[in-house]
């Protein structure tokens, strides 16, 4: 069952009719957002796995004072 483009601006024209193009344009707003949101939270669960799987290597030129 594959929907062509008829079927597509059918739909697309039913959804608008029912929502509106205000309420349409919030709700891409919100999904965005929390796209955006869940990259960012993913690319720093990234950042803290390769930090914390790297051993931190100090440098023995170093002299503690």
């Amino acid at each position: 069952m594959s929907f062509g483009v008829t079927e597509l601006l059918v739909l697309l024209a039913i959804v608008l009719l029912l929502f509106g193009t205000k309420r349409l344009r919030t709700l891409g707003g919100d999904l965005g957002t929390a796209i955006k949101g869940f990259r960012k939270a993913m690319h720093n669960d990234d950042e803290s796995a390769e930090a914390s799987t790297q051993p931190s290597v100090k440098s023995e030129t170093e002299s503690p004072k």
